[in-house]
């Protein structure tokens, strides 16, 4: 197996840990946990891609990553404060007694 493969399979294993936290998770802050590995599996393909490929003087990939990275501490942030907002309202972060924005 070549380095870019090894990259490869620790970024599913990775993006599986956080899918699976992000699924089987009541709690809405581990929700936002599971929803951050998946974005970091997804950086660390960027840049094996990028290190790996014909070209790794263009920096590409980690134009790429960078701009990842920001829309990520974005959307914890975001994440986060809506999170606080719905916290301040019902007294809970479990996901499944939140039905208040139910039609």
């Amino acid at each position: 197996m070549n380095p870019l493969s090894d990259y490869l399979l620790l970024s599913a294993f990775l993006f599986s840990i956080g899918l699976a936290g992000a699924l089987t998770r009541r709690n809405a802050i581990l929700v936002l946990i599971g929803i951050e590995l998946m974005l970091n599996a997804a950086n660390l393909n960027f840049i094996a891609f990028w290190r790996y490929g014909p070209h790794p003087e263009a920096l590409t990939g980690v134009m790429f990553a960078i701009f990842s990275i920001s829309v990520a501490a974005a959307e914890a942030a975001v994440g986060l404060s809506i999170i606080l907002a719905v916290y301040r309202h019902s007294r809970t972060t479990d996901l499944d007694k939140l039905n208040s924005m139910k039609g």
